[in-house]
């Protein structure tokens, strides 16, 4: 693997000297901009296509694996946790194979769906140890045992979500920003997306703050509060900010206290369980696209970005973070 072009990167253009941070090229980037043309009104509701950030294996994840794979080497093994339909663990095997590691993922019970169930399935058959606990809580306590007993283990967080991970959201961040600029789509008057361990949103409302622009974004939670909430992103903006700092030595834009809204009426009472919304939702994709929606989190976050859509004219970005395709579904 080689680090990607600049061009590629737009991150590097506000701050060369994070070129010097370990970094592979996994992503296929930029990733399309589209108007969901079939909506009323005509090319108000928009969709950015991080399901395609990889021809096998795309979504969100794969952006924060650019990062936290960077020092990691052919017969290295990565430990990463997640829930067991986690499609955190799913992209953190795959994309560790391509570098030549090994993927131990420690996964815990909750409720499934057929696509959670699909995910979890394909995750276990590319790791090559899956050990799998009740609770999230002896999931943790698992990790502290394994992390403590091997030392040579490359960790990766939850949802891939620290400062390292962020800074690929961050670039995604100023990515949309150029595609904007290009004139690939309008101005959206905010972004929709799910909230769960908060990379992707602590990323983009950094980036927004970089590259001096205002777009809110609505962060369906999809998760318990104690996990997903607004305090957890602004930590990792925090986490982040610091980090660019350290490396850079230069001063990092602030971002706004409104700039990320959280909305809890998509959770559904607990993680992975499906609501009727949601499969409305998933339903509507696919019949205005052919995408298929993961009932844990895009699904949810779409009906977020429908209902948005429908009481404010200005475009709406709905965020896609989850790949179809990893079911066996034909590229789109």
């Amino acid at each position: 693997m080689t680090e990607a072009a600049p061009a590629a990167f737009p991150l590097y253009d506000f701050f060369p000297e994070l070129s010097r941070v370990a970094r592979v090229s996994l992503a296929t980037l930029p990733t399309p901009v589209e108007p969901l043309l079939e909506a009323a009104p005509a090319g108000s509701l928009w969709i950015k296509r991080d399901d395609l950030s990889d021809a096998t294996v795309g979504g969100n994840k794969v952006r924060a694996l650019e990062f936290l794979l960077g020092n990691v080497k052919a017969g290295d093994t990565v430990l990463t946790i997640g829930g067991e339909g986690s499609t955190h663990v799913l992209a953190t095997a795959y994309h560790a194979s391509r570098v030549g590691a090994r993927t131990h993922a420690i996964r815990w019970h909750h409720e499934m769906s057929p696509v959670s169930r699909a995910v979890a399935a394909r995750a276990a058959a590319l790791c090559e140890r899956v050990t799998t606990t009740r609770t999230i809580v002896g999931t943790a306590a698992r990790v502290g045992w394994r992390r403590v007993r091997d030392r040579r283990v490359h960790w990766i967080p939850m949802g891939g979500s620290n400062a390292l991970g962020t800074l690929g959201h961050v670039n995604a961040a100023l990515e949309l920003e150029r595609q904007i600029s290009s004139g690939a789509m309008p101005r959206p008057a905010r972004i929709v997306l799910p909230l769960g361990t908060g990379g992707t949103a602590a990323g983009l409302a950094l980036g927004f703050a970089i590259a001096g622009t205002r777009i809110p974004l609505i962060a369906a939670r999809i998760g318990p509060r104690i996990g997903a909430n607004r305090r957890r992103v602004m930590a990792l903006v925090r986490a982040t900010t610091a980090l660019i700092r350290s490396v850079t030595q230069r001063a990092v834009p602030a971002v706004p206290p409104d700039a990320v809204h959280v909305v809890h009426d998509v959770y559904g009472g607990a993680y992975g369980r499906a609501i009727l919304a949601g499969e409305r939702a998933a339903a509507q994709m696919m019949l205005w696209r052919g995408l298929a929606l993961d009932a844990t989190y895009s699904a949810k976050a779409f009906a977020a970005a429908i209902a948005h859509h429908r009481h404010h004219e200005a475009p709406t970005l709905f965020w896609l973070t989850f790949d179809g395709r990893t079911l066996g579904g034909a590229p789109q």
